[in-house]
């Protein structure tokens, strides 16, 4: 084998053999053999199960069969239950099982037998045969980690090498919500180093299904002939499941995901149809007869979609019909449509929706061309061709209407999909009624009867019905758009019409490059995988494809996402003015009040500038200038923000790579973290408070005051840590007698986040001297504000002016203020409590 295999390697005796026997105490005599240790994890304890991880073992299984190609030995040929080539003896123990459970056994038995004699002409080698949870070494790496070995080699024979995978996949797509997608990272990895034939991916779904039922079956004969052997019935449970959820999936989708994983087309005849379909030359007249228009309008109704606006824009049948009606009036002549490979959320039905592997996952890329026209607009043939579909597919965002016809064309089998007709027009046909080109089979429906649509005509080409009956999608899930668009071409091979061309998805890597060669290389990206966001919707963030992820991370999203009422009070100001702060406006009046009603009566008097790392900015200078000192107390691991003062007073970015250590003026007391810090329990917090007290003996030895101390009421970045109780009173108050002024830094933890009250200041029984307001303050629109003291905005007064452009303009002002009341009166402080405290439990 080669070096980028390992396998067990035997211990040799001291007699230089393999195996020595033994007499065991009852007389019996034992064979033992000796195999040196391999290092890991078995797969049965790794968690969580990674996309990458099921392709690593794909690659091993491969590997291993690559290099087996071509050893034989004359005990790899032996009849073995195990073998899935010999599996159809389960046949006699059937009568085992009932129910569900049984009539998935049968299932897969029969396809097998049906299918056999094709199976056996396939390519065989000695495998491994076992590659389950418990003989599937992992590597330590928690962050990468990847199969580093298979142990066990007792089932090893020669077979099929198909059921290499098969086995090997079996156990690795165990415990999922979605089978076939856990399986095609092991069928990619595998084909990746074994290139795998295409006869071979037809039967991969089958000799799945028989490993089950061969695993199934023995340990329905071992809980009769060994009850009380555990170990026998180790993964009934689990195949019991995995052989209900792999029996409800399509054979042929399944052999479509699987051809598509390893690089050949989804369905075998998809180029077969393209070469026939790029000649043909179809007017949209024709499928039309009374639309007199030549001219098509692709519209963008994608994710990203600023045409489409916000999401209760586009949700709302009424505004949506408006803005086409709309835009039909202004280009008359043209006939609008678009949508092929269109990743969209307009699709809110739960019908859309599945609990993938990682997640839930909502169909959202579109299969057809939509066709928005009027109701009741007659919809005709464009080929001969037999209905095999006529029905009212009823329910929330289905089709209504549904007429789907086959035809025949040069021994070409295609299906086209006519969706959202008129109830009548379409249940007026009968499956197998035959249609010739030219005749009409039907009327675009109205509301609601078209499934609960605008008025349009959904035209879809489809190679394979997948055993549909009086359905089919219109809308795939976005990790299988290259199978889909293989079982689905575009429609446009018909019409050639240069306004229909499918959706770009923009590459990532185009993107990736552009920053790095243009942005600056200090801006990170999160993830080793950047994510590609394109749209915000209450707590979630979706990307190009519609891909929904739920957003614990983002810090700025305060009310949600593209909260409506905070859209609209941005849209309707920025539409009558937007200025600087030496002009009156009533926006940052309103501001001022709905901000101060959240204070202490003490903190009265605002400045308003356009981030956090501004408001720092600006509380240090005007500590520094009420005192007339420049020294500063803050924490290890405090982050204050992005300026030259900010970064000044954050350990967490002077102390750490690209810093150049604490400034002089700086002073760092330890993080007060009772639970990991320096002192831990509930005495904890005098120790902490000695810290400080140590610090300001200091500058008082060498003749020097504070200026300020800056210091978040919840410690952020140096890793969410709630200070011990009674620490602010003391360390403020020794901070005040020293001289200095308390600057509580409110930019991630205000603004109501904490539940308990506005400010987490405010859990401590103390009013700072300034606190600094930011990113929740806009729900994402750059605006901030220092609030502060009479006797400190006073003595800051000193005639030299601040000013600053963007700070408290109209438009931050109005967003702003709606931000504040939407936390008022959706009572979003109550919710935010009741929700930490869930977590905490």
């Amino acid at each position: 084998l080669n070096s980028g295999l390992t396998i067990p390697a035997f211990v040799h005796s001291t007699n230089d053999n393999l195996v020595v026997r033994y007499k065991a105490d009852d007389g019996s005599i034992r064979l033992i053999r000796l195999l040196h240790w391999i290092s890991g994890r078995l797969w049965s304890q790794v968690n969580p199960i990674t996309k990458n991880l099921r392709a690593s073992l794909g690659h091993y299984c491969g590997n291993l069969v690559e290099n087996l190609s071509g050893f034989d030995h004359p005990y790899s040929e032996r009849f073995f239950e195990w073998d899935i080539t010999q599996s159809l003896w389960t046949k006699e123990h059937v009568h085992l099982f009932s129910g569900e459970l049984k009539d998935s056994i049968t299932y897969f038995q029969a396809r097998f037998e049906d299918r056999f004699s094709q199976y056996q002409s396939l390519r065989k080698s000695i495998i491994h045969n076992d590659a389950n949870d418990n003989n599937i070494i992992v590597s330590a790496d928690l962050r990468k980690p990847e199969v580093s070995a298979l142990i066990d080699f007792g089932d090893a024979m020669k077979t099929q090498v198909i059921n290499e995978l098969a086995v090997a996949s079996t156990y690795a797509i165990m415990k999922t919500n979605d089978p076939l997608d856990a399986s095609l990272a092991v069928v990619a990895g595998f084909h990746h180093t074994f290139p795998l034939q295409e006869k071979e991916l037809s039967h991969l779904y089958d000799c799945i299904g028989m490993r089950l039922v061969i695993s199934l079956t023995k340990s329905a004969l071992n809980a009769i002939q060994e009850p009380d052997n555990v170990y026998h019935q180790i993964s009934k449970q689990d195949a019991s499941d995995l052989i209900l959820k792999w029996k409800s999936i399509s054979a042929d989708f399944a052999h479509y995901a699987f051809r598509s994983c390893c690089d050949f087309t989804a369905h075998p005849k998809t180029k077969e149809f393209t070469a026939w379909a790029d000649p043909q030359s179809c007017d949209l007249s024709e499928l039309f007869p009374t639309i007199n228009k030549s001219k098509v309008h692709t519209i963008d109704m994608s994710v990203s979609s600023t045409w489409l606006g916000h999401e209760q824009d586009y949700q709302d049948l009424e505004k949506l019909q408006d803005k086409i009606d709309k835009l039909q009036s202004d280009i008359p002549d043209a006939l609008i449509a678009g949508g092929y490979l269109e990743p969209r959320t307009l699709y809110s039905a739960s019908s859309y929706d599945k609990l993938g592997n990682y997640g839930k996952t909502s169909r959202t890329v579109h299969l057809g061309i939509d066709y928005w026209l009027p109701a009741y607009t007659p919809v005709h043939a464009l080929f001969d061709g037999e209905i095999v579909t006529a029905t009212n597919d009823e329910g929330e965002k289905e089709y209504g209407g549904l007429v789907i016809l086959k035809h025949h064309e040069n021994s070409i089998e295609f299906f086209t999909l006519h969706g959202h007709l008129t109830i009548n027009s379409a249940t007026s046909h009968s499956v197998g009624d035959q249609l010739k080109k030219g005749d009409k089979i039907g009327e675009l429906g109205p509301f609601p009867e078209n499934g609960n649509w605008v008025p349009h005509l959904h035209f879809q080409i489809i190679l394979s019905l997948l055993n549909y009956k009086n359905d089919f999608p219109g809308v795939c899930y976005p990790d299988q758009t290259e199978i889909w668009k293989d079982l689905c071409p575009d429609p446009n091979l018909f019409f050639k019409s240069e306004g229909l061309k499918a959706y770009p998805i923009i590459s990532e890597e185009k993107i990736k490059e552009i920053r790095s060669v243009h942005l600056g290389k200090s801006l990170s990206m999160s993830y080793e995988e950047p994510l590609h966001i394109v749209r915000g919707s209450g707590v979630y963030l979706i990307d190009q494809t519609g891909r929904k992820y739920l957003d614990t991370v983002n810090n700025v999203a305060h009310v949600g996402h593209e909260h409506q009422d905070v859209v609209r009070a941005g849209q309707n100001q920025m539409a009558v003015l937007n200025t600087n702060t030496r002009y009156m406006h009533t926006a940052i009046n309103e501001l001022a009040l709905e901000l101060l009603e959240t204070l202490p009566k003490e903190l009265n008097v605002l400045h308003f500038v356009n981030s956090g790392s501004e408001a720092n900015e600006l509380a240090l200078r005007m500590a520094m200038t009420v005192t007339g000192n420049k020294h500063i107390l803050a924490s290890k691991w405090g982050y204050h923000g992005n300026t030259n003062a900010c970064i000044a007073v954050s350990s967490y970015k002077f102390h750490r790579k690209g810093g150049t250590g604490k400034p002089e003026t700086t002073h760092i007391f330890p993080i007060p973290d009772s639970f990991r810090g320096m002192y831990r329990g509930r005495d904890s917090v005098n120790c902490y408070v000695d810290e400080v007290e140590q610090l300001l003996k200091k500058l008082d030895a060498n003749n020097q005051k504070p200026a300020a101390l800056i210091l978040e009421s919840i410690i952020s970045c140096g890793g969410q840590i709630e200070l011990p109780e009674g620490f602010l009173p003391k360390v403020y108050k020794m901070v005040r007698e020293s001289g200095g002024l308390c600057i509580a830094d409110e930019v991630q933890t205000g603004c109501g986040r904490i539940g308990q009250a506005w400010w987490a200041f405010e859990l401590h029984d103390v009013v700072p001297d300034i606190v600094t307001i930011g990113k929740p303050l806009g729900n994402g629109h750059p605006v901030a504000a220092v609030a502060c003291t009479r006797e400190v905005a006073d003595k800051f007064a000193n005639g030299m002016e601040f000013f600053n452009t963007f700070g408290g303009n109209p438009v931050s002002c109005a967003i702003a203020s709606e931000v504040l009341k939407v936390v008022k009166r959706e009572n979003l402080k109550q919710h935010a409590l009741e929700t930490g405290n869930y977590l905490k439990q």
